[in-house]
């Protein structure tokens, strides 16, 4: 991953083989990103993404290998209880096949290239468990 920082934000570009929340998590870490938005595309050969199903409280997640572009990558980052937490959503497709999938991203190994800004805030906001939602919601 290379990047540049900016005064709103960051400008990253990632490389064939390399993952997506990872990548991310180390940069919020290391340049101590409290509260941010993502806006990517690009190419992966590798996701895994999940749902949420709500009744249950619990995440399912399917992953999908081929070749496909990232149409769409969005998503948060916040921090909870001290650590980086992403929370991104992904469309990813392929018109040969005329696949297109989305949902929760867990993981994402890159083909080609990302393009990635995420644009930083500032303040602060962070996360914590809801028991009746089963999820990490934002707590101001």
């Amino acid at each position: 991953m290379e990047y540049r920082k900016f005064s709103q934000g960051y400008v990253l570009r990632l490389d064939p083989g390399e993952e997506v929340v990872e990548q991310l998590a180390a940069l919020a870490e290391r340049e101590n990103v409290q509260l941010g938005c993502v806006s990517a595309l690009g190419a992966a050969n590798d996701v895994t993404l999940g749902i949420f199903n709500t009744g249950e409280k619990k995440y399912y997640s399917r992953r999908y290998q081929g070749d496909f572009e990232i149409s769409a990558l969005v998503g948060s980052v916040t921090r909870m209880e001290g650590k980086p937490y992403l929370h991104l959503h992904i469309t990813i497709g392929n018109p040969v096949t005329g696949e297109v999938h989305a949902g929760h991203l867990t993981s994402c190994t890159i083909s080609s290239t990302l393009e990635l800004f995420l644009q930083v805030w500032d303040g602060q906001v962070g996360r914590k468990f809801s028991g009746t939602v089963g999820l990490n919601l934002l707590e101001f």
